[in-house]
């Protein structure tokens, strides 16, 4: 078995997560990195974190910078 594997999660006091399994703030984290969002600076931040991340992936969609989709053809070169 890989060194570390079901070790419980560690975190610091303060740090706040969002767990996506559990659809719950936690500070810690309680629940491992694959479940789980942040860490946020706030609970109330962490409370939305579902909101953040989907305004982030919208932004993120429509930038330019990260688009596979070939640049509309304005005619400048």
């Amino acid at each position: 078995m890989p060194l570390g594997f079901h070790r419980k999660p560690t975190g610091k006091p303060g740090e706040w997560f969002y767990c996506i399994k559990h659809a719950k703030v936690e500070e810690g984290p309680e629940c491992p990195a694959k479940d789980r969002l942040g860490p946020y600076a706030s609970r109330e931040e962490a409370a939305h974190a579902l909101e953040i991340a989907e305004e982030r992936n919208r932004e993120w969609k429509n930038d330019p910078r990260w688009s596979d989709r070939p640049a509309a053809d304005d005619g400048t070169e």
